[in-house]
């Protein structure tokens, strides 16, 4: 049988999906390092179990009726449904790999938004409530922002809104999510004195945050360039290098920041620096020069040193500063579409057309994905309850939500002893020493 030319690039389009979609998988993993890290030891098992909640359930509710609402038969503009599944019509999206490749793509996305928030509830929030919320994130909330902005019958769409990669769909939305879900939440314990001041609580393994990020950032080449479904897309060079240049500056220009600011290069504001770089160039990859990713990525990098210590400011307790790096950044990266742009952006003379949609359709998704998140974490604390006890949340949610330490010799030798690795068992004479110090 001959190979046709067109069924060779249909292939290579195939395996170039199925690997980006294998690279933005791996980026799970990176979350669960950089959230690990950035908190208490005695809480990481804890985070690292949210994470792969994103990747069990998550996937499975994206599958069955996720997909449908995201990419279905579009309804008003709103919300979309092609059946159960993969089951449905899902011509309209027009592709020209196989729809498993891409949902297998679209997937890795999903799950990404509902880890953004994972880390924002860090040390703090249950375990099976999480779940609730991972299952809805990736059933209802993600996809109707996105189908507002990549289905083609989707009101933004329709509009010509612009997120190559998911500034606004992905981080935007999670971004937001998370400050609604920590404002209902609460703040952990001590965080906050009365007195205005804010207790530092820094993370217990920086090294582990960093390879976190650094897993996230090898993981974001997969994120953007496979943005464009097709290895044949010369374009693919100039999105990757877009994605380094801003990352790089973001976290350039947050080290700097800190170092004129405090005297110190902040590691912490230098991981997130170069995260914020990143989530901010992901609307724009494809649509701009490299000078101006630097440009972005350097913005970025400065908005989130200063959005660390507004959120703070506010009492919003986010422990890994995932609203500043996907909120703000998400924010920013969005409208700076319609700034950048070669073919539309204000500064190429395309007028304030594009830049007008970019903020209303940033606009849209932030709120839907706050407004949304707050309804469902309200409804659960309402119900089932989303805040362990204040005497879990001193013996650390490893031991008492799922019976294991993340660091056993550690856990044994700060409690001296008296807690064995029997599951939801604790000692109630350590309960009430909540003067012990555990890293």
């Amino acid at each position: 049988m001959e190979t046709s030319v067109s069924s060779i690039a249909i292939g290579l389009d195939t395996v170039w999906v199925l690997l980006c979609a294998a690279l933005v998988f791996f980026m799970e993993a990176g979350f669960a390092a950089l959230e690990a890290g950035f908190i208490h030891s005695r809480n990481s098992l804890n985070i690292i179990m949210k994470v792969f909640m994103d990747c069990t359930v998550g996937i499975i509710g994206y599958f069955v009726l996720g997909f449908a609402i995201m990419y279905g038969v579009d309804k008003a503009g709103l919300i979309g449904f092609s059946g159960i599944g993969l089951s449905g019509d899902f011509s309209g999206i027009g592709l020209k790999i196989p729809l498993y490749a891409f949902w297998l793509f679209q997937a890795a996305f999903a799950i990404a938004m509902a880890t953004i928030v994972s880390g924002a509830v860090a040390e703090r929030m249950k375990f099976a409530p999480y779940i609730v919320f991972s299952f809805v994130a990736t059933v209802i909330i993600y996809p109707i922002a996105g189908h507002w902005v990549w289905n083609s019958g989707g009101w933004l769409n329709q509009m010509g809104m612009l997120d190559f990669a998911g500034s606004a769909v992905v981080h935007s939305l999670g971004g937001w999510a998370a400050l609604a879900a920590v404002l209902v939440l609460g703040p952990r314990n001590n965080r906050f004195l009365k007195d205005g001041s804010v207790t530092v609580m820094p993370g217990h393994n920086l090294p582990l945050a960093a390879l976190g990020a650094f897993i996230l950032w090898f993981g974001w080449f997969g994120f953007n360039p496979g943005s464009t479904l097709s290895g044949m897309d010369l374009n693919i060079a100039k999105i990757a290098v877009n994605t380094n240049l801003s990352a790089a500056a973001g976290g350039t220009m947050a080290t700097l920041f800190t170092l004129a600011k405090f005297g110190k290069a902040d590691p912490s504001m230098a991981i997130n620096g170069v995260l914020g770089g990143l989530v901010a160039i992901t609307a724009s990859c494809a649509y701009v020069e490299p000078i101006s990713s630097l440009l972005i990525g350097a913005v970025a990098g400065v908005f989130i040193v200063l959005a660390v210590p507004f959120f703070d400011s506010l009492r919003a307790d986010d422990p890994v500063g995932a609203i500043a790096v996907h909120g703000v950044c998400g924010t920013f990266g969005t409208v700076a579409v319609g700034i950048f742009a070669e073919q539309g952006g204000l500064l190429y003379g395309g007028g304030f057309h594009l830049l007008g949609v970019q903020i209303l359709g940033v606009a849209a998704i932030s709120l839907w994905g706050f407004g949304s998140t707050y309804v469902v974490f309200s409804a659960l604390k309402k119900t089932v309850g989303i805040r362990v006890t204040k005497e879990d949340e001193v013996l650390g949610l490893d031991l008492s939500e799922h019976g294991i330490a993340s660091y056993n010799e550690l856990e044994h030798s700060a409690l001296g002893g008296y807690m064995q690795h029997l599951p939801l068992q604790r000692n109630p004479i350590l309960v009430e020493k909540e003067d012990v110090t555990i890293a």
